[in-house]
């Protein structure tokens, strides 16, 4: 038995807070208050727009000056969604952080990992995580993995006055170590609070978004200059108007909403899966879980739930007391996993047995033991674990083993070891399925998300479980041990099979490295211990609430409620975001497309730009800002894909030429017909302009839903008002003249849209040679 320690003192921790030795490392969602209004406030769009603001504002009436008001609403926007956000992941943040065990006064007790202070004696079990740096003061059989933190995969056995670290967690046995270091001190805390923060960073979106603002900035500067150059020289004589109609072009360049967009889309993803319990630790999760094209099962905790039951106990030896051998073995580990937890339930420790020499639960051996004394003194090494680990191939006991894992159930074998193992009892069993487990399974399926299950389990019985929920490919079950070591055939072996039984820790890294070896974006679900590594490796590890402290640190969103079925909702939630994101980027690129071209147009043929602020201010309100805002947080269920900014580019190129050239075109015709008239002819531009932007709304909005039409009709509807009512055109100023010039306006806004049919129709059949492409080029087992 251990010398137990009485830890530090009331008195003592009292004294360390004081001195602020404790472990003061920032939470999971460590963006403050201040820092989230800086870099929503402070950023390199506003600034541009601020500067443009402000011009205005000296040479131009308050109705020019609308869109520094669209600036201050997105801002104030972006601010509140990731405060809300902020909230929901401090909140979920408490209820799924870590808790030690800390000795103090010769009493355990469980903390928050914020409250340990330096010399707290904390106590360590099987997957309990370490929090901070160490000295081992006790130890039990402790098995340490270190590989998070140096990459060695073999667990590490800890003596006392061994070091820990933080960021390592325990595999099996128990023990206690003494804090030496906290806080920022820790070798772990540094890259924990790094890799922690609520940020877009990593992200193949926020890369994608960066680089078309980094062109768009290209873009901006040579045609500003050139626009600010033209206007001076068309309106020498009206300085006021020549600084309206330039800051006219220079306004709608800059795409001001798209990333309030992104970042509020992710914001309000991580309160929609909030509200789900859902813990969203790394905000990139959001966007990784819509490219997710496999998904590997733990069993245990995922398909069947957690808590087992003793089904059976098959005696082989009658002279052996199996009730008290059992009982024996469940009172000697101080931390039993499930399987043990249920036969310590059914049987209680037995009076006058001793235990010595214990060996814990591992993952890799996939048994324990101990050696235990019976009343009369006599003593035996014995172990309980998996049969075809503890019994030679071909022994007649494992082909009963397999009966029963045929049937689904888990088979431990009982053991006595002498010169060889003699089976003395099977011991069976039973874990109920999942209520929600079928419906989750038929989603991934209907989605094209291949599952995998990968368990340490016996094949036969994960190979049941699976038939049992109707799985593809159960049948045929994978003893892992049998897999091939070499990395080309194992990938292969682990896109053709679905199920693997027997996968060690480091094979389940192993199969999730095949797996994205061949182009696969993987999510690992898991609650133990053994799933560690593969939810680290995963590009997105998704741990159970209720799993192991260890789990829940590494993986990147934690189901606190255990809830398999949130599964869909979350790559529902991701692909959300991400497909709507792209969805209303198409808007604001071709907006930026069309304000350069007319830019350029406007310099080379030497007239006046044909929009004041207000008239773009309200064009890009009504046909980019409102609609992209509400598209932004609709329902989307298609898989993203790589190449985000190609794709965008292959509509809005062709969409903003379109547009300018059928805005130009309007606004040429007005000139010849409406002399001096500069009003009247902006009037015509601006009918063109908001014509074309709608149809390309209507084409964005596809497939139609009611809402959808409504949106879009709304839009049409506002602009119609403001045409028709008085005070509106006043204020906008817009004045249609006549019939014949704006009807020509209206067939070349028809036209315009004719070819962005086209341009739609073109990049349905390029998307559709794509996916034919794909499916071709990829073998039956992969969606």
């Amino acid at each position: 038995m251990l010398k137990m320690r009485a830890g530090l003192s009331t008195a003592e921790v009292a004294e360390r807070v004081a001195a602020g030795q404790i472990n003061d490392v920032p939470v999971r969602s460590g963006r403050s208050v201040s820092e989230i209004v800086r870099a929503n406030l402070f950023t390199r769009i506003n600034a541009i727009m601020g500067v443009l603001f402000v011009v205005i504002l000296v040479v131009a009436p308050i109705q020019d000056a609308l869109f520094g008001g669209v600036i201050i609403a997105n801002t104030l926007i972006g601010v509140v969604q990731e405060l809300r956000a902020k909230r929901t992941l401090d909140r979920l943040a408490i209820v799924g952080a870590a808790r030690p065990v800390v000795r103090r006064d010769g009493l355990a007790a469980e903390v928050a990992a914020a409250e340990i202070v330096l010399d707290d004696l904390i106590e360590l079990g099987p997957g309990d995580q370490i929090v901070v740096d160490g000295l081992v003061t006790e130890a039990d059989q402790l098995e340490v993995d270190e590989s998070l933190l140096t990459g060695e995969a073999d667990p590490v056995l800890k003596k006392p006055g061994d070091q820990v670290l933080s960021g390592s967690f325990v595999v099996a046995g128990t023990g206690a170590f003494t804090a030496t270091r906290v806080g920022r001190a820790a070798y772990a805390a540094r890259l924990a609070e790094e890799a922690s923060r609520f940020t877009l960073v990593n992200s193949q979106l926020r890369t994608g978004l960066d680089t078309i603002l980094r062109f768009v900035t290209w873009l901006i500067i040579p045609a500003g200059f050139a626009l600010i150059a033209s206007q001076w020289l068309v309106n020498r004589d009206d300085l006021p108007e020549a600084v309206r109609r330039m800051v006219a072009g220079l306004v709608p360049m800059v795409p001001e909403g798209l990333v309030l967009l992104t970042s509020m889309a992710f914001a309000v993803g991580v309160i929609r899966l909030g509200q789900r319990r859902c813990l969203v630790q790394e905000l990139p999760a959001i966007e990784g879980l819509a490219r997710v094209s496999v998904v590997c099962l733990d069993k245990t905790g995922t398909l069947t739930d957690a808590a087992m039951r003793v089904a059976e106990v098959r005696c082989l030896d009658p002279d052996v007391p199996v009730p008290a051998v059992l009982g024996a073995l469940g009172a000697a580990d101080e931390r039993p996993n499930p399987s043990l937890s249920a036969i310590i339930d059914a049987y209680p420790e037995p009076a006058g047995w001793a235990s010595r020499e214990r060996m814990p639960f591992s993952s890799a051996r996939k048994w324990s033991g101990a050696v235990l004394t019976d009343p009369d003194g006599e003593s035996a090494v014995w172990r309980l674990g998996a049969p075809d680990v503890l019994l030679p191939a071909g022994h007649p006991v494992l082909a009963e083993a397999d009966g029963f894992g045929a049937r689904g159930l888990r088979v431990l074998l009982l053991v006595r070891q002498e010169q060889v193992a003699v089976p003395v009892a099977l011991v069976v069993l039973a874990q109920r399925l999942r209520d929600d487990a079928p419906d989750t399974l038929r989603y991934f399926a209907d989605q094209g998300i291949a599952v995998k299950v990968i368990s340490g389990d016996n094949a036969r019985s994960v190979g049941a479980v699976a038939r049992g929920l109707g799985l593809p490919g159960a049948d045929h079950p994978v003893d892992a041990r049998e897999l091939p070591t070499e990395p080309a055939e194992l990938a292969e072996a682990a896109e053709g099979n679905t199920v693997f039984g027997r996968v060690g820790p480091q094979q389940k890294r192993e199969l999730v490295a095949a797996l994205q070896a061949r182009g696969h974006t993987v999510a690992m679900t898991g609650d133990g211990v053994n799933d560690v590594l593969a939810l680290k490796d995963a590009d997105i590890g998704v741990a159970m609430g209720s799993g192991s402290p260890a789990s829940r640190a590494v993986a990147q969103i934690v189901l606190l409620d255990n809830n398999f079925s949130a599964l869909p909702a979350v790559v529902a939630e991701g692909r959300r975001v991400i497909g709507n994101i792209e969805r209303v980027a198409n808007l604001f690129l071709t907006k930026t497309v069309y304000s350069v071209l007319l830019a350029i147009i406007v310099v080379v043929s030497q007239v006046p730009y044909p929009f004041l602020p207000r008239h773009l201010t309200l064009i890009s309100s009504l046909t980019i800002g409102i609609p992209a805002f509400f598209l932004a947080l609709a329902p989307n269920t298609e898989r993203a894909r790589s190449g985000f900014v190609g794709r965008v580019l292959w509509f809005a190129v062709p969409a903003g030429v379109v547009a300018a050239v059928a805005t130009i075109s309007s606004y040429l015709v007005a000139r010849g017909v409406y002399v001096d008239d500069l009003a009247a002819e902006t009037s015509v531009a601006t009918l063109t302009l908001f014509l074309v932007g709608l149809w390309a709304v209507a084409i964005i909005a596809r497939p139609y839903t009611w809402w959808r039409i409504l949106l879009v009709a709304s839009m049409g509807l506002a602009f119609a008002t403001v045409l028709t009512v008085p005070f509106l055109q006043d204020f906008f100023q817009l004045h249609l003249v006549g019939a014949r010039v704006p009807a020509i306006a209206v067939g070349i806004a028809v036209t315009a849209g004719v070819a962005l049919e086209l341009v739609r129709w073109a990049l349905a059949g390029r998307k559709s040679d794509r996916v034919r492409s794909e499916r071709s080029a990829v073998g039956p087992n992969r969606p």
